[in-house]
């Protein structure tokens, strides 16, 4: 079993912690499975294609990391945003995430 470090969300295979990293250019967003310590699926704004706003970067984002979950058979997720604020990408990324059908 993989190490915990005082973490406030737990992840499962059935249910896997969704971690969001933001730098000032790009958001990230993993979807970890902490009993075994893999990442199951991974997307950042850098895929998006489409040019536009961060904000509009990190809805597409989340749609696409939506996309990948499902395809991975995974729907619900444990959503840890790493004490970021709930505004701004971080709220887009997660409306990215419901759109795409994800149960958080």
């Amino acid at each position: 079993m993989a190490q915990e470090f005082n973490k406030k969300f737990i992840g499962t295979e059935a249910r896997p912690r969704l971690s969001v990293f933001r730098s000032n250019a790009t958001i990230y967003a993993q979807a970890i499975d902490d009993a075994t310590g893999k990442t199951i699926v991974f997307a950042s704004s850098k895929e998006i294609k489409e040019e536009g706003k961060p904000v509009q970067k990190a809805l597409l984002c989340g749609k696409l990391l939506a996309q990948k979950a499902k395809d991975k058979k995974v729907e619900k997720i444990v959503f840890d945003r790493n004490g970021y604020q709930y505004h701004g990408r971080v709220k887009a990324l997660a409306e990215g995430l419901r759109e795409g059908g994800l149960v958080f």
